[in-house]
């Protein structure tokens, strides 16, 4: 269910985004929250595993219309001065909303059971559609024939694929961090529970104020410090991981360093890319599902082949080629593009 819902997302997230460069987001934003209301009800009644399969494909497509498209329409109403600002409180409620999502949905199916849980959203879907109709309908829409990427495609590709590398960097140990240290550090339940609340809180707080520091002092420069900064934290926690209660300090500066890194990259590509917004913020979402995918993969080939040791320098390493090539992105746009 979870694989269907996340690659009907990859695949159809850059249709919508294109389209949505042509037509409008909008619209496209208040439908998606229609059909993410139908799909969850026919979760919520589906009486086999094939009508769960489909309900999670409609799902999937709901999302792809909703997700990268508010990135975009707040690149588009946002003034210059305020973008990164105003995208890094959308990328801290999108993180939020993604740690908090499932102990929640997990405590209510204690008490009103799976498929209650599926109804619930699809209420708050169509309490959303009425609120973002009514927030977006005054938003101009967009009527182009040109060909939005003619030219642009690997540009484009080239942009985003600083995100996915960024993420595999990310994931590759986030996925088993809980494993590595209770493997590493003997840790129990309720002090992995808490290393994972300081990444937590430190990720929701490197999204918010690299707002700030962006508007100040520029999406590009903050996007390359932090990417640095990421490669340096990975390899303290490499080098320092057992050593007790620093962790949760080096697991903070992980998630601060890294996360305001993804919000000011977000800002700068929606600076770079005024008129293909729509495409390109969808395009970065699909990278980002690629990387967490690719991350989990790698993350697991390197723990069964060199342990858990190695995989924090590992994915310093990555995240040296993810600022290595954010570098290299400028200058090809500067000598091909301009």
């Amino acid at each position: 269910m979870v694989t269907v819902f996340a690659i009907t997302y990859a695949v159809f997230a850059p249709f919508f985004g294109w389209l949505s460069d042509k037509k409008g987001r909008g619209f496209l934003i208040t439908c998606g929250l229609l059909l993410f209301v139908v799909s969850n009800v026919l979760t919520g009644l589906a009486p086999s595993f094939f009508w769960l399969i489909i309900s999670r494909v409609m799902a999937g497509l709901s999302v792809a219309s909703i997700t990268p498209l508010i990135y975009a329409i707040i690149g588009d109403i946002a003034p210059p001065n305020r973008r990164g600002v105003w995208l890094s409180i959308v990328v801290s409620g999108h993180l939020m909303a993604l740690w908090a999502g499932a102990p929640l949905g997990t405590l209510l199916e204690q008490f009103v059971g799976w498929r209650s849980v599926f109804f619930v959203m699809a209420a708050i879907g169509a309490i959303l559609a009425v609120v973002n109709f009514q927030t977006w309908r005054t938003i101009p829409k967009k009527h182009t024939n040109r060909n939005l990427i003619q030219g642009n495609i690997l540009r484009i590709l080239g942009s985003v694929s600083v995100t996915t590398i960024w993420a595999i960097s990310m994931y590759a140990l986030y996925v088993y961090l809980g494993a590595a240290l209770y493997s590493e550090n003997k840790f129990s339940s309720s002090e992995i529970a808490l290393a994972v609340t300081f990444y937590g809180v430190g990720a929701v707080l490197g999204s918010l104020t690299s707002g700030q520091l962006t508007n100040k002092l520029g999406e590009s420069i903050i996007s390359k410090v932090a990417l640095l900064m990421l490669t340096i934290n990975l390899v303290a926690i490499g080098i320092l991981f057992s050593s007790g209660d620093w962790v949760y300090f080096f697991l903070f500066m992980w998630a601060l360093v890294g996360y305001a890194g993804f919000t000011s990259y977000q800002a700068q590509l929606a600076s770079e890319y005024p008129d293909e917004r729509g495409i390109v913020m969808a395009w970065n979402n699909t990278a980002l599902y690629i990387g967490i995918t690719l991350g989990s993969m790698i993350g697991g080939y390197v723990i069964t082949n060199w342990g858990y040791s190695t995989l924090p320098f590992a994915c310093a390493g990555l995240a040296a080629i993810s600022l290595l090539l954010s570098t290299q992105k400028v200058k090809e746009i500067k000598k091909e593009f301009v």
